[in-house]
């Protein structure tokens, strides 16, 4: 869990900071149940409100997302290719989805501060061993989870979600009921 600056810190853990109003707070929690582990990401705004900055790059995330889950079919898309060179990569759809739909302050597209791969497996680990070059296919559990790191903004965004293969080889959402637009995540902290 990270804000402000700390929100761009990959998996950020040394806890030396105060979250602040108008900083956004990155939260990737993992649980386990009957011996299986999963975790999940969002992106909330401290006082619950996003800025107009943060709300555009957390529709862009959001978009590359849900890019990337409509294009998925079973038994040919591949994740976790931070290169953004494989065939029938789902990285590449996000990548270019975040490219064709942003800029950093220097006017530069934003694909240069997605700087992990976008997914990984679940099951056993949290990270289940997995050979990407392999294709997902039905039946099989993993996550999607681009994010947008911006150092020079203090803004980090990341939204993960858990999927579902199913037998018929369509996506399904594990946490498709959590709030997902800016406005939904800002609805529900009212409460």
């Amino acid at each position: 869990m990270g804000s402000g600056k700390n929100s761009t810190t990959l998996h950020y853990s040394s806890n030396e900071a105060v979250m602040k109003a108008g900083e956004v707070v990155v939260i990737d929690a993992a649980g386990e149940y009957s011996m299986y582990a999963s975790d999940i990401t969002r992106t909330l705004p401290i006082n619950g409100h996003f800025t107009a900055r943060q709300r555009e790059i957390y529709n862009i995330v959001l978009g590359a997302q849900r890019a990337a889950a409509a294009a998925f079919v079973a038994g040919k898309s591949k994740i976790n290719d931070p290169t953004h060179k494989e065939p029938d990569s789902l990285d590449q759809v996000a990548f270019d989805y975040v490219n064709a739909h942003g800029k950093d302050i220097h006017g530069q597209p934003l694909g240069q501060y997605m700087v992990h791969g976008l997914g990984h497996l679940v099951g056993i680990d949290v990270h289940d061993p997995w050979d990407y070059t392999k294709p997902l296919d039905k039946g099989m559990v993993f996550t999607i989870e681009p994010g947008i790191y911006l150092p020079e903004e203090g803004i980090g965004v990341r939204i993960e979600d858990v999927f579902y293969v199913d037998p018929q080889g369509r996506l399904v959402d594990l946490i498709a009921k959590l709030p997902h637009e800016a406005v939904d995540i800002e609805a529900a902290m009212k409460h």
